[in-house]
């Protein structure tokens, strides 16, 4: 099949980007290719906010046909939580037919090289983006984010992602050269030549698994990392989940196909109601790569069971905010009341514990006692969604009814200083939307520690209260080492205190916020600048995104032959 994208055009097109974006992972400097206004689309190309809301409402109650082989049959069922049932239906695979069909075309994906396969995942990714309003409208119906949320993290903030990935795996894989002369002197005898040839080699096939809050998001990373260092990805979304990334695995096979190589590179592995095909694919000889986001007790199982594999997991943490002073008490409430209430706390980033001293804080305001600062608080969520507007476009819908239970149960943990209460969404009147709950704990009670101990995910906060500084820190510390954190924040005018937490920190290998007051949250990160997570705490044994993530998604084989 002659190829409707040539190798030229391609590098012609995508080349500038690919540099700009090799240039902003060195420089840690803001920069993004993808607009993250919706005014950006439909006048310079790509689909308008109508033309992407038609598109997407065309996707319903239909049959995505990939034209993958090994296809036995057709499922779905996605309800969103919106209330509306999708009705899209999806190959289901017969994975002993798929899997060697994936394998088929890795190794001319393997000799194209990593600038070519780096500009077609461009292509793709661009692709993607002109369609960001229906990605959009996707995302929202399938992970219950509100739609501007739906289009900004789950469009350009997820493609940005997916950029970083394809920049630092295209420079760890030039990092050696293609080739090298090789002479050693040998005194009066002849000179030992060598020529040496060095080509970066795929592993494998990559699994990507998908989770619900953000299949783009955290999906994109993985995949774009894998396919860009010559792996067929096979991604299998969450059962809740599944349009935005069988758009996504659509996409990709249509630019493999128009650059020449084997659509089949990249397939989707949707599954029947209950079948757990996660755990089958997993341990699959064939999957040599996976990437997971979700629960600990899953990913836990895969780094102990899926031996054959490089496993890459984002899982939970207790997130951890020391407020121990501050220069700017408005400030620091009005962030904090928003990263509590950004998409109902349904982020693996959003804060739980509030490490409070008992004898209070000092602020600009003057002190504040600890009861004096949950209550501020709790007045700066409830001012902050008071209007019942305001509070759809930021709260969302609550994704799953396990989160609904949660939140539920936590009233019940200890004196509640903030109550949820419903709102209503005149647009979807079955959406489940809640507030978030702010709840008092002591840290010096055995029975509280259970509680704040424990992820919660969801729009659920601890207020614990702690003896010092010290033991808030002392408690940080022990928090991170045992359960991990995605996120830490802290607030102190101390140098002292400042110093303390940055060490903490660093040796428990934890991101950290300090003194957020303004525009930015603890619960956001910005592609090619900010590290989502670490690798380094039980949270996550990767970050998003840096060299280690793409490194070992390859190896590099050398062929000598003499001179």
């Amino acid at each position: 099949m002659a190829a409707e994208l040539t190798a030229p055009q391609l590098i012609a097109q995508h080349r500038p980007t690919l540099d700009q974006a090799l240039e902003a992972i060195r420089t840690r400097a803001y920069w993004s290719p993808h607009p993250e206004h919706p005014k950006a689309y439909g006048e310079h190309g790509g689909l308008d906010a109508a033309a992407g809301k038609a598109a997407f409402d065309a996707l319903l109650n239909t049959r995505l046909d990939l034209g993958q082989p090994g296809t036995d049959g057709w499922v779905g069922g996605e309800v969103s939580p919106y209330g509306i049932e999708l009705g899209v239906e999806y190959p289901h695979a017969d994975v002993d037919v798929l899997l060697p069909a994936m394998k088929a075309g890795q190794r001319a994906w393997r000799d194209a090289g990593a600038e070519l396969r780096a500009v077609v995942c461009l292509e793709i990714l661009k692709r993607i983006s002109d369609r960001t309003h229906e990605f959009a409208h996707a995302v929202m119906h399938t992970s219950g984010q509100a739609f501007m949320m739906a289009f900004q993290a789950g469009g350009p903030h997820a493609q940005d992602r997916g950029l970083e990935a394809v920049a630092y795996a295209y420079a760890e894989q030039v990092r050696t050269p293609g080739t090298a002369e090789w002479t050693k002197p040998q005194g009066k005898r002849d000179p030992l030549a060598m020529t040496k040839s060095f080509t970066p080699v795929p592993r494998g096939i990559g699994l990507v698994i998908g989770c619900n809050t953000f299949p783009t998001w955290n999906g994109y990373p993985g995949l774009f990392a894998s396919l860009a260092t010559g792996n067929a990805v096979l991604v299998k979304p969450h059962p809740r989940a599944v349009l935005p990334l069988a758009l996504t695995v659509r996409v990709a096979r249509d630019v493999l196909a128009e650059a020449g190589f084997d659509p089949n590179l990249v397939a989707l592995a949707a599954e029947r109601p209950g079948e757990g095909i996660a755990k089958t694919l997993a341990t699959r000889p064939e999957i040599r790569i996976i990437d997971y986001t979700g629960s600990t007790t899953f990913g836990d199982w895969l780094e102990a069971n899926a031996r054959q594999a490089q496993v890459f997991t984002e899982k939970a943490g207790v997130n951890t905010v020391l407020v121990e002073s501050t220069g700017d008490y408005k400030g620091m409430l009005s962030n904090l009341a928003f990263s509590l209430s950004l998409y109902s706390g349904q982020m693996c980033t959003t804060p739980q514990n509030l490490l409070i001293p008992r004898d209070g804080i000092g602020t600009d305001q003057g002190p504040r006692s600890y009861d004096e600062v949950v209550a501020d608080l709790a007045r700066a969520v409830e001012g902050l969604l008071g209007d019942d507007a305001r509070a759809n476009a930021l709260l969302g819908a609550i994704v799953n009814p396990d989160v609904k239970a949660r939140l539920e149960a936590a009233a019940g943990l200890g004196e509640v200083a903030l109550a949820s209460r419903e709102v209503a969404n005149p647009d979807f009147p079955d959406a489940v939307v809640r507030t978030p709950v702010i709840v008092k704990l002591d840290g010096a009670k055995p029975d509280d520690e259970a509680a704040y101990m424990s992820e919660c995910f969801g729009p659920v906060s601890f207020a614990v209260a702690v003896d010092s500084a010290a033991d808030a820190l002392e408690l940080l510390r022990r928090t991170v080492r045992e359960k991990g954190a995605m996120t830490v924040g802290a607030y102190t005018t101390d140098a002292e205190v400042e110093r303390a937490v940055e060490e903490v920190c660093l040796e428990e290998a934890a991101q950290l916020s300090l003194n957020l007051t303004g525009g930015v949250y603890v619960n956001q990160t910005a592609a090619f600048s900010d590290f989502h997570g670490s690798g380094g705490n039980p949270a996550a044994n990767a970050a998003l995104t840096d060299g280690a993530f793409v490194a070992n998604r390859f190896r590099v084989v050398e062929v000598r032959r003499e001179a």
